[in-house]
């Protein structure tokens, strides 16, 4: 599968740059039908790039699985080296507790309303 949109990811570790970038080495995985034995399609460093990305990514530990958003992957040739360098980047995703419905939010659930016999209750009205 390797390093694409969707795909589901492995991280190991997670290390702060900036406010709007995180830089975390990850691997993906596929399992080989004839062998039934587990093969790395992508492993390496990438950064969460953005405001929102890079912080939610510093909340991840080792071993945590993720699923990729919106991914980008660029090369820049350095001519004075000659060497080409490529840029993995991660501008969302979702954490294996947002894919499976869990949510970690402690606030109190929003007070409902039963249906009533069709009076208006004017005593929380503003006016």
């Amino acid at each position: 599968m390797g390093f694409r949109s969707k795909n589901y990811c492995t991280v190991w570790e997670v290390e702060s740059i900036s406010d709007t970038n995180t830089k975390a080495r990850i691997s993906a995985s596929r399992k080989n039908k004839q062998t039934g034995e587990y093969e790395t399609d992508f492993s390496g460093f990438v950064n969460f790039v953005g405001t929102a990305a890079a912080k939610k990514a510093l909340g991840l530990k080792e071993k945590d699985r993720i699923r990729l958003g919106d991914v980008d992957v660029t090369t820049k040739y350095d001519k004075e080296k000659k060497v080409t360098y490529t840029n993995y980047k991660i501008f969302s995703f979702e954490t294996q507790d947002e894919i499976d419905g869990v949510t970690n939010n402690t606030e109190e659930p929003a007070q409902t309303s039963t249906v009533g016999d069709g009076e208006v209750d004017d005593s929380r009205l503003p006016f």
